[in-house]
């Protein structure tokens, strides 16, 4: 199933809802609006056993995070400073913005308005 917009973006600071690291926030490393799905810092860590490829290349465990579906965090909002669903909305002067249905406070602007 492939989705082309997601609600989160890299950068934004999320809550992790369910799964096995459910509670758990972080930051958006990646995010994959093609296949709806995010990386985020410390949560859905899998641990890798890598053997060496040459001689100078280290082996071990690796510990990596693995995405996880973007459906299942929500976006904290910097000015209330807990999770909050997100709108889209326009502007007077024609910006795009992301904002948290909360508080109302500006997330972030998607695309500017056209200066006429």
């Amino acid at each position: 199933m492939s989705r082309n917009k997601i609600h989160v973006k890299t950068d934004d600071q999320v809550y992790v809802l369910t799964g096995k690291d459910a509670g758990k926030t972080g930051k958006i490393i990646a995010a994959f609006p093609a296949t709806g799905r995010v990386i985020v810092e410390g949560v859905n860590i899998a641990t890798r056993h890598v053997k060496p490829r040459s001689q100078h290349q280290q082996g071990g465990i690796i510990r990596q995070e693995m995405p996880i579906d973007a459906s299942n965090v929500m976006l904290v909002c910097q000015k209330c400073k807990r999770p909050s669903k997100t709108g889209r909305k326009f502007l007077e002067n024609g910006d795009k913005v992301r904002y948290c249905k909360a508080c109302g406070e500006t997330v972030s602007v998607i695309r500017k308005g056209k200066k006429g």
